[in-house]
């Protein structure tokens, strides 16, 4: 039962690789630099919301993963594709509600999925690691906005 609390290093370690992009691209779209990439039809800005977009998919995959695994029922499924579907419903909207609305929906999803962990579908270390996650990941959205 230890095994459920402890957070493995590699989930760690690739989760903070996973916010790289997001604190990156956040920090360049805040300082106005696009590091060459307008060169190549797209900035900082772009890359961040489409990142956020793809994580946002992401996110509703692990509720799917788990609704799948342990046979929970339509409302972990339904719920599984809120963030898909607002995800893409934010890269049409125009600046700033595009980075607001995916910064909004990460940090959400970081609260709403806390469920599957008090309901014993996902271990306990996962519900805390995606909550920081959550909390960086929609900072950094929010902050580019």
């Amino acid at each position: 039962m230890g095994r459920l609390n402890t957070v493995p290093a590699s989930a760690v370690l690739l989760g903070i690789a996973g916010l790289i992009p997001f604190v990156g691209f956040a920090a360049l779209s805040v300082s106005g630099t696009d590091v060459g990439l307008g060169t190549i039809g797209l900035s900082p800005r772009t890359i961040l919301s489409a990142y956020g977009a793809v994580i946002a998919s992401f996110l509703g995959g692990i509720r799917w993963g788990v609704a799948a695994a342990r046979g929970a029922g339509w409302r972990d499924y339904g719920l599984a594709i809120v963030p898909s579907l607002l995800a893409w419903a934010a890269l049409a909207a125009p600046a700033p509600w595009d980075l607001r609305t995916l910064g909004a929906l990460v940090l959400l999803w970081g609260l709403v999925d806390q469920d599957l962990a008090r309901r014993g579908l996902m271990p306990t270390w996962m519900g805390r690691l995606r909550l920081a996650l959550s909390a960086v990941a929609g900072a950094a959205l929010l902050v580019a906005a």
